[in-house]
C-alpha cells in the first residue's frame, strides 16, 4: 500500500496512543486517507507490545486518578477484544505511605471509583491472608484494594485497536520511518511529514511514539532543557527528557501458581514496605530502605511476571534517534541484582515463593521509559499544529487518552488533559509527589 501525498491528520506511532487516537478520529473523518498512521515497524512492535499490561487507578495525583478512571471505562467497553482481565489492583503499603494512600482512597470515593481501604497492621494481615493464606509481608499498615482495574494482554489489545481503526477506514502504513518535518514559509506550523518513502502534506500531526518522544521533539527543534518554577518561586533549568530502565522479569512457576484461596485469578499486587529485605538465596541483607515490587500472572503463561523501581540511564543518550529497544550494551540488561531482589521480595510477601529464586528468567517486558521533568505526561500542541502525546511511561494503561486527544484535534478542549500542558513547568503547577519509591506514583 503506497503512501498518500495528502492527509488531514498524520499520526506517528502504531501503539496504544496512536491507534486509539486514530480509532476515535475515524468516527468523524470518513474519507480515505483523511487519517494516516505511520509505524516504522509493526503495530505493537514497541513499548505497547512489551508493556506489563497493568491497568490501575492508584495515583496520588488527582489529575492522574481522574484520567485513569476514564481509561478504565474504555478498557471495560470491550473486555473480550482488548483481552482485558478486570481482576482488580492492590496497593499494599507501610506506615510512611499511610496518609498518601488514605488520600487516594478518599478521592477515589469522591469520583465513584470502587475500592476498599483496610488500615492497621493486624487488620491488613487478616485481609491479605483471606486472599492468600501464605501472605507474610511485614510492616504493612494499609491496603487499598481497587475492585476495578487489572491487566490486559499487550499485543492483543493493540491489534484490537488497529482493527477498530481499520474498520473506521484508517490506513496503517507499516515499515515507514519518519525522518523529518516540512515547515511553512510564513509560520512555524508543520505542513508535511517527511518519511523514507515520501512526504505527506497534512493539516495536523499527532505524535504518539512512547520512548521515542525525545527524538521527534528534537526533529521539531524544541528545547532540550526546560525552566521549572520551584516551590521557592525561582526557575530551575533541567533536562527535558530522562531515560529510565524498567526492571521486570518472570518467575517460571506454573501458570496457576498465584491463584487465590478460592481458586480464582488474583488481583494485581503492588507492595511497598520499609521492612528489611533479605536474600532468599543466602539470607544477606539486600536493603533496609523503602522498597517496592508489583506482580501478577504472566500474560504469556510463563509464570508470575512483575518488577520493581526503575533506575536512571545516563549513558548513550546524547545521540538523535537512539532505538530504546535495539540496545545491546550490558548497561541495559536486567542484572543479577534485580533478579535476586525481586525473587526475594516475592518470598518476603508470600511463603509459596520461598526457594524459587532459581526459576527467575528475563521476560518479554521492561525496556526503557522516556520521562519528562516531573515524570508525568505531557499532552499539548507544539509548532501550532503538532499534538505531542508524551506519556512519560504511563502509556499502556491510558487507553482513553487517544479519545481525549481526538476530541481536542476536533476542536473541543478536554478538562482531563488540561493539567498535563507543557506550560505547567514555567507556572510551577506541578503534580503533587508521594512517598512511593516509584517515580510515577
Amino acid at each position: 500500500m503506497s503512501l498518500p501525498t495528502k492527509a488531514k491528520v498524520v499520526i506517528i506511532g502504531g501503539g496504544i496512543h496512536g491507534l486509539s487516537t486514530a480509532w476515535k478520529l475515524s468516527e468523524k473523518y470518513k474519507n480515505p486517507n483523511d487519517i494516516v498512521v505511520l509505524e516504522k515497524k509493526d503495530t505493537a512492535a514497541g513499548a505497547s507490545g512489551i508493556a506489563c499490561g497493568v491497568v490501575r487507578n492508584n495515583y496520588f495525583q488527582p489529575a492522574m486518578r481522574q484520567l485513569m478512571a476514564h481509561s478504565v471505562e474504555v478498557w471495560e467497553s470491550d473486555k473480550e477484544n482488548f483481552r482485558y482481565n478486570p481482576v482488580g489492583y492492590m496497593q499494599i503499603s507501610p506506615e510512611v505511605m499511610h496518609g498518601d494512600v488514605a488520600s487516594i482512597y478518599k478521592q477515589q470515593q469522591d469520583i465513584g471509583y470502587d475500592s476498599v481501604f483496610i488500615e492497621g497492621e493486624k487488620d491488613c494481615m487478616k485481609y491479605m491472608q483471606g486472599i492468600f493464606d501464605d501472605w507474610q509481608a511485614k510492616n504493612i499498615t494499609s491496603v487499598l484494594h481497587e475492585k476495578k482495574g487489572g491487566y490486559a494482554f499487550n499485543k492483543d489489545s493493540i491489534k484490537a485497536l488497529e482493527k477498530k481503526a481499520n474498520n473506521g477506514g484508517v490506513n496503517v502504513h507499516k515499515g515507514v520511518k519518519v525522518t523529518g518535518f516540512k515547515r511553512g514559509s510564513n509560520s512555524n506550523a508543520v505542513t508535511g511529514v517527511i518519511t523514507d518513502q515520501g512526504t505527506i502534506d497534512c493539516d495536523q500531526v499527532v505524535i504518539g511514539a512512547g520512548p521515542w518522544a525525545r527524538d521527534f521533539w528534537n526533529m521539531l527543534d524544541l528545547p532540550k532543557t526546560v525552566d521549572v518554577k520551584g516551590k521557592d518561586g525561582k526557575l530551575h533549568t533541567t533536562d527535558m527528557w530522562t531515560y529510565w530502565f524498567l526492571q521486570e522479569g518472570v518467575l517460571g512457576v506454573p501458570a496457576d501458581y498465584l491463584k487465590t484461596n478460592d481458586g480464582k485469578q488474583p488481583p494485581v499486587i503492588h507492595v511497598d514496605t520499609d521492612a528489611p529485605l533479605y536474600s532468599d538465596i543466602d539470607g544477606k541483607l539486600i536493603t533496609d530502605k523503602l522498597w517496592g515490587i508489583y506482580y501478577k500472572p504472566d500474560i504469556e503463561g510463563l509464570g508470575v511476571q512483575g518488577g520493581t523501581s526503575p533506575y536512571i540511564v545516563k549513558k548513550h543518550f546524547d545521540q538523535v534517534n537512539v532505538d530504546p529497544y535495539g540496545i545491546e550494551s550490558p548497561e541495559f540488561q536486567t542484572t543479577d541484582q534485580f533478579s535476586i531482589m525481586w525473587s526475594s521480595a516475592l518470598a518476603h510477601c508470600q511463603k509459596r515463593f520461598e526457594g524459587k529464586s532459581n526459576l527467575y528468567r528475563k521476560g518479554p517486558s521492561g525496556g526503557l521509559g522516556c520521562l519528562t521533568p516531573d515524570s508525568f505526561p505531557i499532552f499539548d500542541r507544539f509548532c501550532e499544529n503538532v499534538y505531542m502525546i508524551a506519556d512519560a511511561n504511563h502509556g499502556y494503561k491510558m487507553i482513553g487518552v487517544g479519545h481525549l486527544v481526538a476530541q481536542e484535534i476536533l476542536g473541543t478542549e478536554s478538562e482531563l488533559l488540561k493539567p498535563f500542558r507543557f506550560n505547567r513547568y514555567a507556572k510551577g503547577e506541578l503534580h503533587p509527589t508521594s512517598n512511593s519509591p516509584f517515580p510515577w506514583s
